[in-house]
């Protein structure tokens, strides 16, 4: 009977094992899906690296102008859980990105796994780049291999256990890390659409917009009502039609916001919207206007 207590036993172990080696290695991107992409459109990979905000976390601190595009990283970007600190994706194939394949930068921007296997922090807004097309994805990258090179090394984030582990962001991923549409809009017209892929996916609007658990994930249930602000005192506002800030906007006037930093009552963009501003001025009025009628568009929430 102890024998048959002891075989029972190790084979449990055994098979909690094998449940954990399944839950703690992350899924892929499938290469394959990348073989017969077209090849990069560069002006493409330009506009997704305005919409998706890039050089504001990679490029260093206080570059300005030109030197925005060197994407040498280094942003510390404070939370609950530590500081993390915004790695060079530069094309040096050393320090930055430059030896990466497209799929690797693909499991990195849709997955959250860098090049080791490893889980990512969801400082790299991931959560939303997974609602970003494969092609949008490899133009982003073929982009960025035209820019400067440099040779800065990365920062260490600076974390307390248990946010320090790695493999705990498995779990994690499983309560949060979801490709589906963040809201249903019935009957919506292709412009709208156009604003959620722009806003749920490489805008990453709700990633600042939207409430967080505790546990640092998105509450999908309260999309874009705002939530307090991880730069600092105050909050980031509610931005659906039930918000006091832009609810009695027009959609004309929320792209005129995007395009020129300026409310319709003639104030300016502050606080880190501030950064967010200047690069969607980059994007075309038509992308403007498809993010403000998205911003119209879905269900109001209260803040």
């Amino acid at each position: 009977m102890k024998k048959l207590t002891a075989f029972i036993l190790i084979i449990a172990a055994v098979l909690t094992g094998a449940a954990f080696a399944v839950v703690l290695t992350p899924p892929q991107v499938d290469n394959t899906a990348f073989i017969d992409l077209p090849a990069p459109d560069i002006k493409n990979g330009q506009q997704m690296f305005w919409a998706g905000g890039c050089a504001g976390c990679h490029a260093a601190p206080v570059a300005t102008g030109d030197q925005r595009l060197v994407l040498s990283g280094g942003l510390a970007i404070k939370s609950d859980f530590g500081t993390f600190h915004a790695p060079n994706i530069s094309p040096d194939p050393q320090a930055g990105i430059g030896a990466w394949s497209v799929p690797e930068f693909a499991n990195a921007v849709k997955k959250g796994i860098g090049p080791d296997g490893e889980n990512l922090y969801p400082s790299l807004p991931y959560t939303s780049y997974v609602r970003m097309t494969n092609q949008d994805v490899k133009d982003l990258f073929g982009y960025i291999m035209t820019l400067p090179e440099s040779s800065q090394p990365d920062k260490p984030h600076d974390l307390a256990f248990p946010f320090s582990f790695r493999p705990a962001l498995a779990f994690w991923k499983e309560l949060y890390f979801s490709d589906q549409p963040r809201v249903e809009i019935s009957g919506a017209s292709a412009q709208v659409e156009r604003g959620q892929y722009l806003v749920e996916g490489p805008g990453h609007c709700g990633e600042c917009h939207t409430p967080r658990t505790r546990l640092g994930g998105p509450e999908y249930d309260r999309w874009l009502a705002g939530g307090p602000n991880p730069d600092g005192p105050g909050m980031v506002p509610n931005i659906t039609p039930g918000s006091t800030f832009i609810g009695s906007w027009s959609a004309s006037e929320i792209a005129d916001y995007l395009e020129t930093g300026f409310t319709p009552e003639y104030d300016v963009v502050g606080g880190s919207m501030v950064e967010v501003q200047k690069n969607l001025a980059h994007l075309p009025r038509s992308d403007l206007e498809a993010i403000a009628a998205y911003l119209k568009a879905v269900p109001a929430r209260q803040n």
